[in-house]
């Protein structure tokens, strides 16, 4: 459905964030007289009147009978496509799409890498922009990475670097390449079960020309296995890391040390951006150097700097135990303390546990609504790592500074989301930078839009 299908028609969007304005603005360009309403919060209401004053503005979530009155509600990604009303409403005749829908269905010619996964699909599509744009290549870097693609609506680029997330794969169009970093369990709450959520992950397969996956991943390789242009990245054959360098097949391309953006698990993205590459028949050899002054993505192992005789680092966005567990491995041999816990979607932390629970060069502070059930677990395990449980996490960096050894690290990885106590990961972030002494005015994603 492009936008121009939407005249004539009862409209509503839902939803007040960045993606729903963006709907708002390019509808409301090419189809001015058509009348919107908006569902939003109570503490939005006023706001959204004021963002555009045609608007009908219902400041509250629309049930089943309320969506019934649409042909096309655009919805904003965060809310559930399996709601009661959604469905309901589904099921009644409601077409239900999205501004990532609008935007694939009104630009069908356009060159599109598309990146999701687990972990690291954001640092993975800000690498395709940086490494492409290296070569001299126009590129649009959008998507949930934190732009949302109708902001560039009528906007030309010749590659695109898309992020989705698990909420987007299903609203794709046809693409060139899509992307597929890593597959383990994740937002729960939004699918509704584990299997939901990979079937949904995993959507982006299905218009992908060609599929791009991590071959170190065996389930991932199982569930792609029927692809027609599956390839792989992370393996011996092509686009790997080994010996101390990025390697594309037995060619040794780039040092490690010279990475910009730490962890090996940083280093098997860039392999991933850098074989996406070169399946469109871009010079990956040639991008590779650019690595070295590649900008990391905030709140993704992002070293904030030496404050008060400790390495403060900051990687908010880790809302999974995994990916706590590849944030302590990009530090080992290190001192560190690191503050783990957040919203419970109930994630099973027996893997985080196994690897923590004797290592000698590690403390865990737990905090947030799960910060007593991954305590339990360690306890359970008769765990010799240090462990403390802070009530909040104002205390938790607290108790980190507290326990932290001189020059030693201090690694926010929650490996949870932070609904608990924030609005979202990137302000859990910036009130860690601003408790650990830092400003926050700085912290940003480099490159965002089409250069």
């Amino acid at each position: 459905m492009r936008i121009a299908d939407l005249a004539g028609r009862r409209v509503a969007v839902w939803g007040f964030g960045r993606e729903g304005r963006a709907a708002i603005l390019s509808i409301h360009a090419q189809l001015p007289q058509l009348p919107l309403a908006l569902y939003c919060g109570e503490d939005e209401a006023e706001a959204a009147r004021a963002f555009d004053a045609t608007l009908t503005v219902y400041g509250q979530e629309p049930g089943s009978v309320a969506l019934c009155a649409y042909d096309v509600v655009v919805k904003s990604p965060g809310i559930s496509a399996y709601k009661a009303a959604v469905t309901t409403a589904q099921a009644q005749g409601t077409t239900f799409t999205s501004g990532t829908a609008l935007w694939f269905a009104d630009n069908p010619g356009a060159r599109v890498i598309a990146v999701t996964g687990t972990k690291g699909k954001s640092t993975t599509t800000a690498f395709v922009a940086h490494l492409a744009r290296a070569l001299g290549v126009r590129t649009a870097l959008a998507g949930n990475i934190g732009l949302p693609l109708l902001e560039l609506q009528g906007q030309s680029a010749e590659l695109w670097a898309i992020e989705l997330s698990s909420f987007q794969t299903g609203e794709a169009g046809a693409l060139e390449l899509g992307v597929v970093t890593s597959l383990y369990e994740e937002h729960l709450d939004w699918h509704g079960s584990r299997e939901r959520y990979m079937v949904d992950k995993l959507k982006m397969a299905d218009v992908s020309r060609a599929l791009l996956v991590n071959g170190q991943q065996a389930h991932l390789l199982e569930r792609t296995a029927a692809h027609p242009h599956r390839l792989e990245f992370g393996t011996p054959a092509g686009w790997h890391v080994a010996d101390g360098a990025i390697r594309r097949g037995e060619q040794a391309v780039f040092d490690l040390h010279a990475m910009a953006a730490p962890g090996l698990h940083n280093a098997l993205n860039a392999c991933a951006a850098l074989a996406a590459l070169e399946t469109l028949g871009y010079d990956a050899v040639k991008a590779a150097p650019a690595l070295a002054d590649f900008r990391p993505l905030p709140h993704r192992l992002q070293p904030l700097g030496l404050h008060d005789g400790f390495v403060w680092i900051n990687d908010s966005i880790s809302t999974t135990p995994q990916a706590t567990l590849a944030a302590l491995d990009s530090l080992a041999g290190r001192e560190v303390t690191v503050i783990v816990g957040g919203h419970d979607r109930g994630l099973d932390w027996s893997d985080f546990v196994h690897a923590a629970k004797d290592r000698s060069d590690l403390r865990i502070v737990a905090q947030g609504a799960n910060g007593p059930r991954i305590a339990q677990a360690l306890r359970a395990a008769r765990a010799s790592v240090p462990l403390g449980e802070a009530e909040d996490f104002a205390d938790a960096v607290a108790m980190a500074r507290t326990v932290t050894p001189a020059s030693g690290v201090v690694l926010l990885s929650p490996g949870a989301p932070s609904f608990d106590q924030f609005k979202d990961y990137a302000e859990r972030g910036r009130r860690f930078a601003e408790l650990a002494g830092f400003a926050v005015e700085a912290i940003g994603i480099d490159g965002l839009g089409i250069r």
